[in-house]
């Protein structure tokens, strides 16, 4: 059908057509449910990228002995013995565009003892060498490709381990709905909320993410950051909550959001010629998809 106006109207009859089929489906499933009651065939599971996964071996188990002993003797021993202060240094590519300072100004409020320099035509190494002189527990490099932020290298010091990630979907605190947030900014140490990360990467992936914040958080500013994986996507938000009442609690997005996804990980500090991967993405999409060491 050649024309457009019409091509559509016949497409959404079709549609309206297809879903009161499936809705009078549902409903007969569901008498048939009940009038069987015990039994009822077991509800229908639908086909999903995470219901079709396959178990990952390195799953994560909270009780095994073994785990909790190679977690807390790695490189973020010091960070979770309560003694550890973070002092960040946020960088980004030459010549950065307003979108990716914008973003780097914010991360230095999110971070606490963050600072931002600019890089002056520094190589990564160059940088990494002379932040361990001066005392920093991290660096953090933003990457930007056609003005918009796309990547996150970070290099735990002084050991490592270096992990880059691409960022998408990045949103700005001036991009959110509510109006005069950025008044709502406070430097109290936020809360850390680490979810969904079950399997040895995912631990050290964590780990690396939750050596960024202070140990102690500040509960008095009621600010909360959170990493949540899905599917090897790591969703970044940040929230200040209120209390409406003894059982109610509101969250309120101060900004930024974006997206994190790992591409490889690699054992010291950066060193991309010489140094050892402990993990790299694959290749193709689509043999990741059911059968792949994840986050999760």
């Amino acid at each position: 059908m050649k024309n457009k106006v019409l091509r559509n109207a016949q497409w959404a009859t079709l549609k309206k057509e297809k879903n009161k089929i499936k809705k009078e489906a549902q409903m007969q499933r569901k008498k048939e449910a009940e009038a069987l009651g015990d039994k009822a065939p077991p509800k229908q599971v639908p086909r999903t990228i995470d219901s079709m996964r396959e178990h990952d071996i390195t799953t994560v188990d909270a009780d095994d002995e073994e785990v909790q002993f190679d977690i807390s003797h790695d490189e973020y021993e010091s960070y979770f013995s309560k003694i550890y202060e973070p002092k960040i240094l946020i960088t980004s590519a030459d010549n950065p565009h307003t979108k990716t300072i914008h973003l780097i100004r914010e991360l230095t409020k999110i971070f606490p003892k963050s600072e931002a320099l600019w890089r002056q035509r520094t190589s990564v190494k160059k940088m990494i060498i002379g932040a361990k002189e001066r005392g920093y527990t991290d660096v953090v490099v933003i990457n930007e490709d056609r003005r918009t932020p796309n990547g996150m290298l970070i290099s735990h010091l002084p050991d490592g381990p270096t992990a880059y990630f691409k960022i998408s979907n990045v949103k700005l605190t001036k991009q959110m709905k509510h109006k005069n947030i950025i008044k709502e900014f406070t430097y109290h140490r936020p809360e850390v909320i680490l979810n969904n990360f079950q399997t040895r990467l995912g631990q050290a992936t964590s780990r690396m993410l939750a050596s960024l914040f202070h140990y102690d958080p500040q509960f008095k500013g009621r600010r909360a950051v959170t990493f949540h994986n899905q599917r090897d996507y790591i969703f970044f938000r940040h929230h200040r909550y209120e209390f409406k009442s003894e059982k109610k609690a509101a969250l309120r997005e101060l900004g930024p959001r974006f997206t994190l996804r790992l591409q490889w990980m690699q054992k010291g500090t950066f060193d991309t010629i010489e140094g050892e991967y402990e993990w790299i993405i694959a290749g193709k999409r689509h043999e990741m998809e059911t059968s792949r060491q994840s986050l999760a």
